[in-house]
């Protein structure tokens, strides 16, 4: 009788929990939130926990104490558009074509129809926003009015918000951009934009370098419109109040970012929030300036930790860092003078942005690719290191696990490494392709670069591509540095290699 009666009771919560909800809530464990912070052009040898010891980074110092910091960790390309194309559909940007470096009219390279990152945690009933950098294109074409909704754009691609601006800050349209309408447009001021052509009557670089507060670097193209005394690449006539000023970029997106979490903090959320630093022009605001004794390129390194800091004190005072999960990383590998008179160059100090590792932004080496990666929060184990290989491609498919739900078939490169993310084992990828000119494939300790006859150093960046017309063949465990090419001595792991990248090449 008594068991009888317990199982009435039982049952009596159940109708009632199926009535209102709130059962389900109670007992259910809360999903994750996940904020994926996503630095640009930050190096492997840039944070204090990676080695650096001309520049303080505490807060990501603590971000990776409180979680697992990777050291073979990987963005797809060593440039930002593909790292972040290969993020967002979990398929390597080399398969498909007009995915380089975007100017900032181009159109959308995301597929609207096809799932993508954003989709995985809205299908999983998650609130998802983008706030930041965006730079995969707008729009079905180049030609559009930026006057008027420009779409498709984030809101089509599985974002619920979104607040960016459209390509990078030295690319006009240099104004921010919410739910696919410019912020702050005057209707009696209208934007116009042209890569092509000198348009409108707005001083440019070339032609009025009196007016600037940043001398762009001879031969790089930022010598365009000048917005906030800044040459940029393309021309802009029109939007003059919304046009932003630097300084006050990255604390705009920081205060955006901290909206949609207050306004989330009873729902699970997903928020890809992509920071500027240290992407040129580095300008940061007035409080940073002078204070790292690197130039321009190290006071924006220490706004970037402060913005990251801040993200979690919001977390923390809203009680969420329990239940949220933080992803940090950079697009590409370091550059120095990447357009700007900014200090980078002559202010170095002896800081090594790529710390032991050969190249840079645009090069194969792994000074492209290997980046800063950090996972932090619920189910993350604590002050632990993995060498495990994996990349940002692989977000996809981990959270579509963590997420129970199966993998996208189009995500054909996005490989579910969720216990590797948390730390719980270090076995991640058997292969991985890395793209900059040409391609390179890694497995286990060796790496394959195929030959090329593009440039092997650019004098422009001061960056060695890793360009070669004969095959390159490193041993990434006793040469990180890839000093000593072995492809001579090991012909038959050569030819091994090359026929994986080349099945990789074929794959559907």
């Amino acid at each position: 009788m008594k068991k009888k009666v317990i199982n009435l009771l039982v049952m009596g919560c159940l109708l009632s929990g199926l009535s209102t909800g709130k059962l389900w809530a109670q007992n259910a464990p809360a999903k994750p939130n996940v904020i994926l912070i996503y630095a640009d052009d930050l190096g492997y040898g840039d944070l204090g926990s990676y080695g650096a010891d001309k520049i303080h980074t505490p807060n990501l110092d603590r971000l990776a104490a409180s979680g697992v910091r990777f050291t073979n960790a990987h963005s797809s390309s060593a440039t930002c558009t593909p790292s972040r194309f290969a993020l967002m559909t979990g398929v390597y940007p080399w398969r498909q074509s007009g995915t380089g470096v975007l100017p900032g009219d181009a159109k959308l390279i995301v597929p609207t129809d096809k799932p993508t990152l954003a989709t995985v945690f809205k299908d999983a009933g998650y609130r998802t926003a983008v706030v930041g950098k965006w730079h995969l294109g707008l729009g079905t074409q180049v030609e559009k009015n930026w006057n008027d909704v420009v779409a498709p754009g984030p809101n089509q691609v599985g974002f619920d918000y979104s607040f960016i601006f459209p390509a990078t800050a030295d690319r006009v349209p240099t104004v921010f951009m919410e739910n696919q309408r410019v912020v702050g447009l005057d209707p009696n001021d209208p934007i116009e934009v042209n890569y092509k052509t000198k348009i409108g009557n707005d001083p440019t670089g070339k032609e009025n370098p009196e007016l600037l507060k940043m001398p762009a670097s001879p031969n790089h193209g930022h010598d365009n419109t000048i917005v906030n005394g800044i040459g940029r690449i393309g021309y802009m006539t029109g939007g003059h109040q919304a046009r932003w000023v630097d300084e006050e970029v990255s604390t705009t997106f920081l205060d955006v970012a901290q909206g949609f979490i207050r306004d989330n903090k009873s729902n699970p959320f997903f928020l890809f929030f992509a920071l500027t630093e240290p992407h040129v022009p580095r300008m940061p605001a007035t409080y940073f300036k002078g204070k790292s004794d690197l130039g321009y390129r190290g006071d924006a390194i220490l706004q970037l930790d402060w913005t990251v800091g801040e993200v979690m004190r919001e977390l923390d005072y809203l009680g969420l860092t329990e239940n949220t999960i933080i992803v940090f990383s950079s697009d590409n590998g370091p550059v120095l003078d990447d357009g700007y008179v900014d200090g980078a160059v002559t202010q170095r100090n002896g800081h090594n942005p790529a710390g032991p590792l050969r190249g840079g932004k645009y090069s194969i080496f792994e000074g492209g690719t290997r980046v800063p990666f950090i996972v932090s929060g619920k189910g993350i184990q604590q002050n632990a290191v993995s060498d495990a290989l994996l990349g940002q491609i692989d977000l996809l498919a981990s959270f579509s696990t963590m997420l129970g739900q199966k993998v996208p078939a189009s995500a054909i490169d996005s490989e579910p490494l969720y216990e590797a993310l948390q730390g719980n084992t270090s076995q991640g990828r058997a292969i991985m392709v890395e793209h900059a000119g040409t391609l390179a494939i890694v497995k286990g300790n060796w790496k394959y670069i195929a030959p090329s006859n593009g440039a092997a150093y650019s004098k422009l960046t001061d960056t060695e591509y890793g360009n070669n017309p004969e095959d390159q063949l490193y041993d990434l465990s006793a040469d990180i540095g890839e000093k000593v090419n072995l492809a001579g001595k090991h012909p038959q792991l050569v030819k091994e290699l090359k026929a994986l990248l080349q099945a990789e090449r074929d794959k559907q």
